[in-house]
């Protein structure tokens, strides 16, 4: 298949994806069409299967790259041994690594009903590997004493939640900066879980 006048994969593959992440965010999947997408990077609908087999696979590929992307990020940040300082530790980066990428928040929680069942487990293997992260803090923090925590699975999903709803009120220039916001919220989860 011949590739559109003007179209070079290495620009056109990207603004492919830039282009199906901003609709979905925006509209939703299901009401996203493949010929909507063209339209946005400005080529023919069928140029877009240059770049992507199908929608879903489209789908499949802006969550699993926002979830390989959390998961070696939060790899690459130094880690203190402390229970509390690792709590403290990954409720700033939580918040700061989401603040920066809302539309890739928004997809990865509210589009999971339209992946197919093989792409919903392959992306909740690794929501499990990240939530299992912070597992391992309270597990941890249980058995030096310093938090009370009945559910360690639950309290990491509750954390998570409230971390990641910073996204849907936090905007630059507001009443608080990022690191108040960061601050705020290591106060209320620490107090959450404290022996």
């Amino acid at each position: 298949m011949a590739r559109t006048q003007g179209s070079h994969s290495d620009i056109t593959g990207p603004r492919v994806r830039e282009a199906a992440l901003s609709l979905f965010a925006r509209h939703g999947y299901a009401a996203v069409s493949m010929r909507k997408i063209a339209a946005e990077v400005g080529v023919q609908a069928g140029a877009l299967y240059n770049y992507t087999p199908d929608k879903q696979s489209l789908l499949f590929d802006l969550m699993n790259t926002h979830m390989q992307e959390l998961l070696a990020s939060w790899k690459a940040q130094p880690k203190r041994p402390d229970p509390l300082d690792q709590l403290e530790d990954f409720t700033r980066f939580h918040i700061r690594f989401h603040s920066k990428r809302p539309d890739e928040v928004f997809i990865a929680y509210m589009e999971l009903r339209n992946l197919s069942e093989e792409n919903y487990r392959k992306i909740s293997a690794l929501r499990d590997l990240y939530e299992t992260q912070i597992e391992d803090v309270f597990r941890e923090g249980i058995r030096s004493g310093v938090f009370d925590v009945v559910d360690p699975k639950v309290a990491s999903m509750a954390v998570i939640a409230m971390l990641t709803g910073v996204n849907t009120w936090f905007r630059e220039g507001g009443r608080l900066s990022l690191p108040d916001v960061e601050n705020l919220y290591c106060d209320m989860v620490r107090r959450s879980v404290s022996a």
